[in-house]
């Protein structure tokens, strides 16, 4: 099963200064939170922000190579989640059929945002992210996992967008 999925944001870990990329479901009332690169949160971030640039970034680049070759991408999928790396895929349609790309997830989202294209995140993810009563589970029992689920939980929609990246 696929979860439609929102942007909600960017954040930013406060021990690490790493990204986190913020995703909330459409129809129920979860969120995925991706650790993401900084050049990859700066290509999300120029999208989120309407920022547009003289010559086009990498992003941008691989957007017009794909509409310049007839290709559309429907959707991408945050496809599944193995020892804390999370994978995605590039849902595309060509005139000859369709194909699957190979991406990390911020490359995916950054791609789907300036196609417009829908994201998903599979229940294979929503599954390893929770337990019980909709809590998740704390993969990484030490003090520095432990400060990271404090921190996330205690995230509220007034957080994202707050630190600029």
């Amino acid at each position: 099963m696929l979860h439609e999925m929102t942007v909600a944001g960017l954040a930013v870990d406060p021990s690490s200064n790493a990204p986190i990329l913020i995703l909330n479901s459409k129809d129920e009332e979860f969120s995925v939170p991706i650790w993401i690169g900084l050049m990859e949160a700066a290509a999300i971030a120029s999208v989120l922000q309407n920022i547009e640039f003289d010559r086009p970034m990498t992003h941008d680049l691989f957007r017009n190579f794909i509409e310049q070759a007839g290709v559309s991408v429907p959707r991408i999928e945050v496809s599944d989640l193995r020892e804390n790396t999370f994978y995605a895929k590039i849902m595309c349609n060509a005139k000859d059929g369709e194909f699957v790309v190979d991406a990390r997830p911020s490359d995916a989202i950054a791609l789907a945002l300036r196609l417009k294209a829908d994201i998903y995140v599979d229940d294979v993810v929503v599954q390893q992210l929770k337990v019980k009563n909709g809590e998740y589970e704390v993969a990484d029992n030490s003090d520095q996992g432990q400060k990271w689920a404090e921190y996330l939980e205690n995230l509220s929609p007034e957080d994202f967008g707050k630190y600029k990246v």
